[in-house]
C-alpha cells in the first residue's frame, strides 16, 4: 500500500514504519497539510479489532497516550490514523541508548513517570493494556512517551485470558491459573497484571537487560526469586541502589492483592534518589 491514498485521496502512505502480529503501520502525509501520520492497516478479520479502536479511543486524550485522530474505512479495509511519534520506540532507545537513558536517573525517572501517569489513565478509564513492553511505548523527538497498541486491551478487571502479552513482561499468574494451595484460579486481574510488566520496564530503563526470560517456575532465574526474594534483585543486578530494590520488592510481590497500586509507586519513584 505503499503511495496509496486513503480517506478520500486526503493522506498518502509514504512508508512502512513497521510490521507486527496485528499487521502493517504506515508513515502518511496529509496532502493539503503536509503534517505527518502513523496509519495502522488493521484486517476486518480480526475479531478484535472493534475493541481495540474502542479502547484506544477511549484513553485517547492524554498528553502520554498515542493520540487516536480518525478511523478510515475504504475497499473493505480498515485504516486507524493515528499522531506520528518521530523519537521511535523505547525498545530502541533503550537496546541502542539512543538517548542516554541508561545511568542517567533523571531521565529514567522522566520517562517512567510518564508512563505511570499514561498507565493510571487507562486504569481509571477502566482499561487494562496487557501488553506493556518498550516496544508498545514510543517516544516523540523530545522524548515524551507514548503509550500505543491496544491490541490487547480489555474492560475486564479479571480476565481468564492466559498468556495473553508477551513473555518477558506478563506476570506469573498471567500464566495459565498459576497453582494456589493446589486449586487452579480461574482468572487474573488485569490491572496488577500491568503494574507487573511496568516493574520489567523500569528494570529494563535502568539495567538495559531483563530480570528474567519468563516469570514462571521453569525459568530458573525466576525460581531464584520465589525461593528467596530478598537480595535477589541487588545480586543479580548489583548497579541498583537499595530504594530501587525496595520498589522492585513491591512491584514483583508474587500476591497480586498486595502487589504495589500505580499511585504509590509514582510517589516512590518520584521519592527515589538514584536507581
Amino acid at each position: 500500500f505503499v503511495n496509496k491514498y486513503i480517506d478520500n485521496k486526503s493522506i498518502k502512505l509514504c512508508s512502512i514504519l513497521g510490521i507486527g502480529a496485528y499487521g502493517v503501520v504506515y508513515l502518511g502525509r496529509h496532502i493539503q497539510s503536509k503534517r505527518t501520520v502513523a496509519v495502522k492497516l488493521l484486517s476486518p478479520e480480526s475479531r478484535t479489532y472493534k475493541t481495540e479502536i474502542q479502547l484506544h479511543a477511549h484513553v485517547s486524550h492524554h498528553p502520554n497516550v498515542l493520540s487516536l485522530k480518525k478511523v478510515v474505512k475504504e475497499e473493505g479495509l480498515i485504516f486507524i490514523v493515528m499522531e506520528f511519534a518521530a523519537g521511535g520506540d523505547l525498545f530502541s532507545a533503550i537496546t541502542k541508548n539512543t538517548h542516554d537513558i541508561i545511568g542517567n536517573n533523571d531521565k529514567i525517572k522522566e520517562l517512567f513517570i510518564q508512563l505511570l501517569d499514561a498507565v493510571n489513565h487507562c486504569h481509571s478509564h477502566g482499561v487494562s493494556h496487557r501488553d506493556l513492553k518498550p516496544e508498545n511505548i514510543l517516544l516523540t523527538k523530545d522524548l515524551q512517551i507514548k503509550l500505543a497498541d491496544f491490541g490487547l486491551a480489555t474492560t475486564r478487571s479479571v480476565s481468564a485470558d492466559f498468556g495473553c502479552g508477551s513473555t518477558f513482561y506478563f506476570s506469573p499468574e498471567c500464566q495459565s491459573g498459576l497453582l494456589r494451595d493446589n486449586k487452579q484460579i480461574n482468572g487474573y486481574g488485569t490491572q496488577a497484571n500491568d503494574v507487573w510488566s511496568l516493574g520489567v520496564i523500569l528494570i529494563n530503563l535502568v539495567t538495559g537487560r531483563n530480570p528474567w526470560r519468563q516469570a514462571n517456575l521453569d525459568d530458573s532465574t525466576f525460581a531464584a526469586y520465589v525461593e528467596q526474594p530478598k537480595g535477589f534483585f541487588t545480586t543479580i543486578l548489583p548497579s541498583i541502589s537499595d530504594e530501587l530494590d525496595n520498589i522492585l520488592q513491591r512491584i514483583f510481590c508474587l500476591d497480586p492483592a498486595h502487589r504495589i497500586s500505580i499511585p504509590e509507586l509514582k510517589w516512590r519513584i518520584m521519592e527515589c534518589p538514584t536507581f
